[in-house]
């Protein structure tokens, strides 16, 4: 049977009765008809009290594989056994997901401009609430997101790793990278560090498109921060192997425009000095090859071969160590 959504104007978590997952549509503003524009949201609340755990996706609209990373979540929880509250918000960009664009529908990255403003203009505003009226009802945030058109991604995380809440959240993912990344201002996640929530980004491959295996992984993931929290009492799922710490990071870019092939694949490691990348032109004629500038691993790459001057070649992870696979309190 099709559980109809609620339509609400505010969300009201202390309502919600306990042992249940209720599904919601939150008017959040107008378009141009004056026609409200409804973010989803789904919670589960558990039998006891607890901590609340947030999951957004689609903050870019082009960013597909975390919609049914929490759709699955909610499908596989026991609410029974469940201590606290999980929130879901399978797809935060509505204008820029109904038009499959990356931006919002003034051209804005969302997730440049977050806490956003109260009366600011229409991606302002939209940031705003999303951040007031759903992030700041929880206590963690994991926010997950993909690749950008024409590049693909290993599976990392974005955390900051010198908070120890924080950094425990990361590892937890069984992720193949974390990059070490305080919130830089404008962030969703660093909007939601700004107001005490400990928040990490995953990101979850690549875009326009769902990925199994990394839904899957991404699933592990949040499982175990549940577990963590003692929200759930099912254990943690340790990595087989372990992921790479980089205390850095960095994109490397053309310097010719032209025909694009990068050699590595994500997730390789690179030595200086090694072939990356070369450009070719219309005609095929090698035009410049670039090598890695230092060692490191790919964490991400371009795969449009088609590369103006000033294009991305891959995202280069440096300053690296190995993370075990244990978890400590």
């Amino acid at each position: 049977m099709l559980i109809q959504p609620q339509i609400i104007q505010t969300l009201n978590i202390q309502a919600i009765p306990k042992q249940s997952i209720t599904r919601y549509w939150l008017n959040l503003i107008n378009d141009g008809l004056g026609q409200p524009i409804q973010v989803p949201i789904i919670i589960a609340k558990g039998a006891e009290d607890g901590p609340t755990l947030g999951l957004t996706a689609a903050v870019h609209g082009n960013e597909l594989n975390g919609i049914p990373v929490i759709q699955r979540l909610f499908k596989e929880l026991d609410i029974a056994t469940l201590k606290g509250t999980v929130i879901g918000v399978p797809v935060v960009n509505i204008p820029s997901f109904v038009r499959k664009k990356r931006r919002f529908n003034d051209g804005t990255d969302l997730n440049h401009i977050m806490p956003g403003k109260s009366d600011g203009n229409v991606s302002q505003v939209y940031a705003y609430r999303i951040v007031n009226h759903i992030v700041k009802h929880m206590d963690y945030l994991l926010d997950l997101h993909t690749a950008s058109f024409g590049r693909i991604n290993s599976y990392y995380i974005r955390a900051d790793m010198n908070e120890p809440i924080t950094a425990q959240l990361a590892r937890l993912q069984n992720a193949q990278i974390i990059v070490n990344n305080p919130p830089s201002d404008g962030t969703l996640r660093g909007a939601a560090d700004e107001i005490g929530i400990h928040a990490i980004t995953l990101e979850v491959g690549n875009p326009n498109t769902f990925q199994k295996g990394m839904i899957r992984n991404g699933l592990t993931g949040i499982f175990n921060v549940l577990n963590y929290l003692n929200m759930l009492t099912d254990g943690i799922e340790e990595a087989t192997t372990p992921c790479v710490l980089c205390q850095s990071s960095y994109w490397i870019y053309t310097d010719v425009g032209g025909l694009l092939s990068v050699f590595p694949n994500v997730a390789e490691r690179v030595q200086k000095g090694q072939l990356i990348a070369v450009v070719q032109n219309v005609f095929g004629d090698e035009l410049k090859r670039y090598f890695a500038p230092e060692d490191g691993i790919v964490i991400g790459k371009s795969v449009s071969p088609v590369n103006q001057t000033g294009g991305r070649i891959l995202h280069l992870g440096v300053d690296m160590i190995e993370v075990g696979k244990t978890y400590s309190a």
